[in-house]
């Protein structure tokens, strides 16, 4: 007698929903992502379907975030249904293959204002300064 669908081994786990997100691998203060195909209603589910790609999110000696992608196995899952979680979805704008995301204007609208203010309370000091 087949399993029920509910038992994951049936038609229903292939046909089940996919996700195309980060998993979060590495050490404590040093994180390391795998972007990976898994099941959408099991975050945790191992095994991973299929790596797509790789995000180390610190900083190197050049001051550059590494970013790998499949682009070719991302466009082959995404035609075949799979949702991209949104942390992925900025990563592939900021890549070139989908959309700039909108939390990527945000941030980029933050930094400008921050670095703004930054360079105001510089001139004032300066000035401050000139006149003393």
């Amino acid at each position: 007698m087949p399993l029920p669908p509910a038992s994951g081994t049936g038609r229903y786990f292939a046909k089940a929903a996919k996700s195309i997100r980060l998993l979060r691998h590495g050490c404590t203060n040093r994180p390391f992502f795998h972007i990976s195909v898994t099941q959408r209603r099991r975050p945790n589910s191992l095994p991973v379907i299929e790596q797509l790609g790789s995000y180390d999110p610190m900083p190197n000696m050049d001051n550059e975030k590494l970013v790998a992608l499949n682009l070719e196995r991302i466009k082959y899952w995404l035609g075949h249904g799979a949702h991209v979680t949104p942390p992925v979805a900025e990563l592939l704008g900021l890549a070139g293959f989908f959309p700039i995301h909108p939390r990527s204007y945000m941030t980029a609208w933050r930094n400008r204002a921050t670095e703004r203010e930054n360079l105001a309370k510089e001139a004032e000091k300066a000035a401050e300064d000139k006149d003393a």
